[in-house]
């Protein structure tokens, strides 16, 4: 297990270093400590060639270029404090009313102009040679900090073990009542951006996915799966576009709710034999296959990102949970501690 710091550039005169976390197996990932952003995944195929199958890019000065921050796509980075939308920026707790920023026409996204994505976080790397790297990010998020109640202490700790498994652990507290709902933003292509995602192969343990209202926010209704929505048997991605020409962007509700460490999803690539499970503590996961992606995005050897080149899963609280009624774990109360964990097991099918 190897562990490399290396800088990546500059934010408001600070330094940005970029970690990079090598195992036995063959995988590579490096995170940076801007946004607490996973900025590559490499992962042999089936014939052991190992492939970058991440979107995201080999410098900072590239997360600042006039085509990332008009398209906003939040490659691989940590969201919050509250991941997706939350209804017209406005919630209510303990009989009072808040309004935080609509940064998504006319509705709140991944905790506004200045979310965590957007904002340094102190590093603190570590190793255990025979069995995993990491590193844990942290950060002091004030109160009122894009009109959020409350100061919240939060981290995010990165682990790769020799086993191709990427275990990323929230933790957070909290002086007051406030929403968070953190997630990880990464875009998966499997084939290594050979092609797009249609031909890559999903299953996703649900029956029911939030019902999105006229401006993509759920408000509590759900949707029972149709053919095209429904991913408990493994089918190509590919086989939903017609029913769904802008494909998935989709919160699906897990059978199992509660916060055991459960396996919500399987996602396969049959040409390079990739294969990824995702396990989550969790209530849910948002399904995105990059329908917004710009084409104008690419990495800097020129691998060609876009539209439906890869896909996220977005495990995390319900989508405006604040305003749902019984959304599990929405509201972090004072005193309380946040700890959820998603984990991306890496295997390969071999010839």
């Amino acid at each position: 297990m190897l562990l490399s710091i290396s800088p990546f550039g500059e934010f408001n005169d600070q330094s940005v270093e970029l970690f990079t976390l090598k195992n036995t197996s063959g995988m590579t990932v490096k995170i940076t400590n801007y946004g607490a952003t996973i900025t590559s995944i490499q992962v042999p195929d089936k014939n052991g060639v190992s492939e970058d199958i991440v979107c995201g890019f080999d410098s900072l000065e590239e997360y600042f270029s006039e085509h990332y921050k008009n398209n906003s796509p939040y490659f691989g980075c940590t969201v919050g404090r509250y991941a997706a939308r939350i209804k017209d920026g406005k919630f209510s707790l303990n009989d009072k009313e808040f309004q935080v920023a609509c940064n998504d026409g006319p509705n709140h996204l991944h905790g506004g102009v200045e979310g965590f994505d957007k904002m340094l976080w102190e590093a603190t790397p570590f190793t255990d040679q025979k069995t995993q790297v990491g590193v844990r990010l942290s950060l002091v998020s004030p109160e009122n900090h894009e009109a959020y109640p409350g100061e919240l202490k939060v981290s995010v700790t990165y682990t790769l073990t020799d086993e191709n498994k990427l275990k990323i652990d929230y933790e957070a507290n909290c002086d007051a009542d406030t929403p968070l709902s953190l997630t990880n933003h990464t875009y998966f292509n499997l084939g290594a951006f050979e092609d797009k995602i249609i031909d890559h192969h999903a299953q996703i343990k649900s029956k029911a996915y939030l019902t999105p209202d006229e401006s993509n926010v759920p408000c509590g209704k759900q949707s029972e799966l149709c053919e095209a929505t429904n991913f408990l048997e493994a089918k190509p991605i590919g086989d939903s576009f017609t029913a769904l020409p802008q494909g998935f962007e989709h919160y699906y509700i897990f059978d199992d709710s509660s916060s055991d460490l459960k396996t919500v999803a399987h996602f396969s690539h049959p040409t390079s034999g990739r294969r990824l499970e995702v396990q989550t503590t969790e209530p849910g996961m948002l399904f995105y296959t990059g329908y917004y992606t710009s084409d104008d995005l690419r990495r800097n050897e020129g691998v060609q990102f876009g539209q439906f080149r890869a896909f996220c899963c977005e495990t995390s609280k319900y989508p405006n949970g604040p305003n749902i009624e019984d959304s599990p774990r929405s509201i972090l109360k004072a005193g309380d501690t946040y700890a959820e964990t998603t984990q991306f097991n890496f295997t390969t099918e071999k010839n």
